[in-house]
């Protein structure tokens, strides 16, 4: 079991902080798997797995949970994500483009940009240079969606993370901030 497995039932805490034993009051899956392999393997650092672990179950409940208005609009996160490049960039985009403004595969956005150009969402046009390259664009009923969605979807995201307050959502962000950055420029290295 790793800790992106957790136990069905939470029994632990969360990490360490103020002298705050890692299974303190507040209770989460990873706690509990931490324990359990700290009981197998006493004398490993678990550190990296309360952090990983965490970010990994925060990840898949979001996932599981979807993105309510994106749903009642038809579209998936990463469909949203790719008009969303489109809107907050401001011009066309090339599918290639898309894929590292979206963080995706090339087949991935070739299949959500059918799928978004059957709904009218977008638009692809030919380069006139370079046959084998496309550009896309927002139709305005693309624009017209993206507009009236993220109001909405900001509000969602604001309510999951309500538990959160100001101070501690701001030093979440830097913290998130400052491990993507790093992950960003050194993950390469690490997958060699």
């Amino acid at each position: 079991m790793t800790a992106t497995e957790g136990p069905a039932a939470a029994d632990g805490g969360g990490p360490a902080a103020d002298g705050e034993s890692p299974d303190g009051p507040r209770g989460d899956t990873v706690a509990a798997v931490v324990r359990q392999w700290r009981a197998v393997h006493p004398g490993l650092d678990t550190g990296p797995m309360e952090v990983i672990g965490r970010i990994n179950r925060c990840a898949a409940l979001l996932q599981q949970a979807e993105d309510a208005p994106l749903r009642r609009a038809g579209l998936t996160r990463p469909e949203f994500d790719l008009l969303g490049a489109l809107r907050r960039t401001g011009h066309e985009l090339t599918p290639s483009e898309l894929a590292r403004e979206t963080f995706s595969s090339g087949a991935a956005v070739t299949k959500r940009l059918k799928q978004l150009s059957e709904r009218g969402l977008v638009e692809r046009r030919g380069d006139t240079r370079d046959r084998r390259v496309a550009h896309v664009r927002l139709t305005d009923s693309g624009r017209d969606l993206v507009d009236g969605i993220l109001p909405a979807q900001l509000a969602y995201e604001t309510a999951v993370l309500s538990g959160l307050d100001s101070t501690e959502l701001g030093e979440l962000a830097a913290l998130l901030g400052e491990l993507l950055g790093q992950l960003e420029g050194r993950l390469g290295a690490l997958r060699a």
